[in-house]
This record gives structure tokens, C-alpha cells and sequence, in this order.
């Protein structure tokens, strides 16, 4: 664009986040360029402390000047994103991605170890911020038996309460066709541990090694960092992955301790049985959650995810 003058002039465009690496973010705008930027001067997000104020999935507009540089100046509403604590000590956010139509949690019962607590807690913050959650059993063909009874023990529970469960190992090819069809033109966020595999999903829905896979750790029998920045990743079904660095912890943040319950689809149902409205389900009388899980009908595992998420508020840290 050239004003009256012939000098070129500044451009603005809109555009799609694509990957977060720092302060700087690739951008692919309306015509598919895509566009290294930062965010402009002192740009944050209104009534979010985060450790970045861009993030992939993020709608965003531009200013691209005349000698290629691009900034960042606005950044869409979000309908939603996944966020955590960012560190034990921090009293930042750390927003995974915005604007995703389905968060896939990926788990192994070994190599590494996911815990219930962090399927728990991500559980809780994806119902918080309303996306849905599939829960991804993932290096199946390394389990033996008493591990698949575990498994299957896991996946009924889940899948009770509501969550979508999916069995899968990219060595035998187990769950490549309903990975393929979940993802098929939707905006899929992958999250989990290093380790659990989520490089090699993303390589074999794509098609092509493009996600670089690292061993697993023999002495600690934990993953090994191989991506260190979140990117969307077009696949051939129309769809989009978001594949994020490997997740340690996963600390809750800005959740009131009355909310907590709901954000454990079964608590809150239960709780609505309780004497008191406002009861916590801790030491109250005629608490029909603790009842509940005193008959087995609430898992004990899903109870001590919901006490240690309140536990953390209270001495404001968190545990991994």
C-alpha cells in the first residue's frame, strides 16, 4: 500500500497464532503468509497475569510496516484456552492455548508414570475453562497384564463420570484411526508429559517426522524435553494439533475453594444432596460427598485430587 506521496504505508491484517516461542510469534494472516512478530510495547492481556500475553490459537491483528517487521497490537476474544500455574513459586498463569475444540490428555501407566492427581487437575481446569477433554491411553503395547487391569480400571472410571477415553500405540497403530477422525477439521490441543509419546502421535497423524522424539530417561524412567515451544501443525484431515513442550507439573490457578466441586462433574452432582449449600466437603455434617466415598460410589482417588487442589490454595503452592 502506497500513500499520495509514493512512501509505503504501514499494513493492518488479522491473523492466527501458530507458534509461541518467547517473545516472538509466527502468524499466519488471512492470505497464508506466515509472519514473525512481537507483541507491541507494553501489550498484556486485561486481568491475566501470564507468562505471555500472545499464545497459540490466538486471533490476533497486526501492524506489518513497510520493512517486513510486524507487531502484534490486539488480540481477539478467546472462547477458551487451558491454563496452569506457571511455576511452585509464581503467581503467574501459564496459558498452554487458546481457542481449541478439544484438549487430548495424553497418559502412560509407565514410562513415564501420569499421575490421577495431574489427569485430576487438568481434568478441573478444563471444565473451568469449558473445553472438552479426551483422555489418551497411549503406549499400550508396553503394558503387561496387571497393568492393563489397572488400565481398564482407569478407563472405566473416567469414562463414568463422563470423559471420553481412547486406547492407543503408535508401534501396533492402535487408536490411529479414531485419533485421525477426532482430530479431522477441528483444533486439537496435545498435552501431557515428556515422554508419553505426544511427538510421535503428532508425526504419525501428520504423515512425516517433523516433531523430533528423544528416549526415555532409564535411570528415572522419565521423559526427555524434545519440544521446547507450542506450534499448531496443519494434518492432512483439515485438522489442527497444537503440540506442546512436555508438562511436569500442573499447578491450578485463580479457582475459588467454594468452586472447586465444580469442577468434578461427580462431586458436584452429589454435593447437591449435602445439608449445607455452601459445604466444602471436608468436616461438615451429613456430607453426602464423603458418604459417597465412604460406599465407593465417589472414587477415593478423584476425592484426594479435589482435597489436594483446595489443600494447595490454602498454603497458595501446589504439588506436582
Amino acid at each position: 500500500m502506497t500513500s499520495a506521496c509514493g512512501e509505503e504505508e504501514l499494513q493492518q491484517r488479522s491473523g492466527l497464532v501458530i507458534r509461541n516461542t518467547g517473545d516472538r510469534y509466527l502468524v499466519r494472516d488471512e492470505q497464508g503468509n506466515a509472519l514473525l512478530c512481537r507483541a507491541k510495547g507494553n501489550f498484556r492481556l486485561k486481568g491475566i497475569r501470564s507468562t505471555s500475553p500472545v499464545v497459540v490459537g490466538d486471533r490476533v491483528t497486526l501492524d506489518v510496516n513497510p520493512d517486513g517487521t510486524a507487531f502484534i497490537t490486539d488480540i481477539a476474544e478467546r472462547k477458551n484456552y487451558i491454563v496452569r500455574r506457571a511455576s511452585n513459586l509464581s503467581k503467574q498463569a501459564h496459558i498452554l492455548a487458546a481457542n481449541i475444540d478439544r484438549a487430548l490428555l495424553c497418559i502412560t501407566l509407565r514410562s513415564p508414570e501420569t499421575s490421577t492427581v495431574f489427569i485430576d487437575r487438568f481434568l478441573a481446569t478444563a471444565e473451568a475453562y469449558s473445553v472438552p477433554v479426551t483422555l489418551l491411553f497411549n503406549k499400550i503395547d508396553l503394558y503387561d497384564a496387571a497393568d492393563q487391569e489397572y488400565l481398564q480400571g482407569m478407563i472405566r472410571l473416567y469414562t463414568t463420570i463422563g470423559y471420553h477415553c481412547l486406547e492407543s500405540s503408535m508401534v501396533t497403530g492402535q487408536g490411529r484411526d479414531e485419533l485421525e477422525a477426532l482430530t479431522r477439521g477441528k483444533t486439537v490441543l496435545l498435552a501431557g508429559h515428556s515422554g508419553v509419546g505426544k511427538s510421535t502421535i503428532v508425526n504419525t497423524l501428520r504423515g512425516e517426522n517433523i516433531q523430533k522424539v528423544a528416549a526415555i530417561s532409564g535411570y528415572h524412567q522419565k521423559g526427555m524435553h524434545t519440544t521446547t515451544f507450542s506450534e499448531m501443525i496443519e494434518l492432512e484431515n483439515g485438522g489442527f494439533i497444537i503440540d506442546t513442550p512436555g508438562i511436569k507439573g500442573f499447578g491450578t490457578i485463580d479457582m475459588v475453594a467454594a468452586e472447586v466441586s465444580h469442577y468434578f462433574p461427580e462431586i458436584f452432582r452429589t454435593s447437591k444432596q449435602c445439608r449445607y449449600y455452601n459445604c466444602l466437603h471436608l468436616q461438615e455434617p451429613d456430607c453426602a460427598v464423603r458418604e459417597a466415598v465412604a460406599k465407593q460410589l465417589i472414587s477415593e482417588s478423584r476425592y484426594h485430587s479435589y482435597l489436594n487442589i483446595l489443600e494447595d490454595m490454602s498454603e497458595g503452592k501446589y504439588r506436582l
